[in-house]
């Protein structure tokens, strides 16, 4: 348990830096615009500064009334559209199983709507002793509109085996693990933080997923499918990205 600990505290300190802001250049113009980017030179007439875009614009001495490096006005959450979102975690939890704490990657395909409502679409790679990929749908629900943003969300689907099945042997007899998937459902909770260009986001949840597998099994003089489960009832930590 100490060092599902250490994990979830290593997770929690990456969103930190992160979280912060990255500054940039800004020009404060006598006409009351501010043009953020990279000042790439400053003359004895004028100032040169590359935007985000690329795109590189001068103005005269005369037209800037100072410079100063700041981090951009926060200008509203993404309000509607698509985008797409990477994450990474662990399952963490006590329970009788023989993997004390499943890995998992996803990528999301999002659409947002009206700000804080997210549909999400999503797959990626699960490790549970044996890999498996999830196909889900999510439905996140962000509680305000501001810059740093707690957020609900629920999350159901099922898991599907990958790769081929584990050969077991016993009195020189081999016996054949079918591995199959089951239903998975995740409640949770979490916060982001609203970037310019990225929106990264920490989440708790309860997840329960099911996993079990088909052998053969002697028993009284005869063989038989035996079917063997795994419930996985964890708490479920994540770090993940929105773009």
């Amino acid at each position: 348990m100490k060092k599902h600990l250490i994990i979830a505290m290593i997770l929690t300190i990456m969103t930190i830096p992160l979280a912060a802001q990255k500054k940039k250049d800004a020009l404060y113009l006598k006409n009351g615009s501010v043009i953020y980017g990279k000042l790439i030179e400053i003359s004895e007439n004028q100032y040169k500064i590359q935007s985000s875009d690329g795109s590189i614009f001068i103005y005269p001495i005369a037209d800037v009334g100072k410079f100063v490096n700041e981090a951009p006005l926060f200008t509203g959450r993404k309000t509607e559209g698509f985008g797409i979102a990477l994450e990474i975690g662990l399952m963490i939890g006590s329970q009788i199983t023989h993997y004390p704490a499943p890995f998992s990657f996803n990528i999301l395909a999002n659409y947002t709507y009206e700000t804080r409502n997210i549909f999400s679409a999503g797959t990626g790679v699960e490790f549970l002793g044996n890999p498996y990929t999830p196909l889900f749908l999510e439905y996140k629900y962000m509680l305000k509109e501001s810059k740093t943003c707690p957020f609900i969300f629920v999350r159901g689907g099922g898991i599907l085996h990958l790769g081929s099945d584990d050969i077991d042997s016993y009195n020189n007899e081999y016996d054949r693990k079918n591995f199959k998937g089951g239903p998975s459902i995740t409640i949770g909770t979490g916060i982001s933080w609203a970037k310019e260009d990225v929106e990264p986001y920490l989440s708790f949840a309860y997840r329960h997923t099911s996993t079990s597998y088909v052998q053969k099994t002697w028993n009284n003089n005869d063989y038989y499918d035996a079917t063997y489960k795994d419930n996985y009832n964890r708490l479920e930590i994540k770090y993940g990205f929105k773009f």
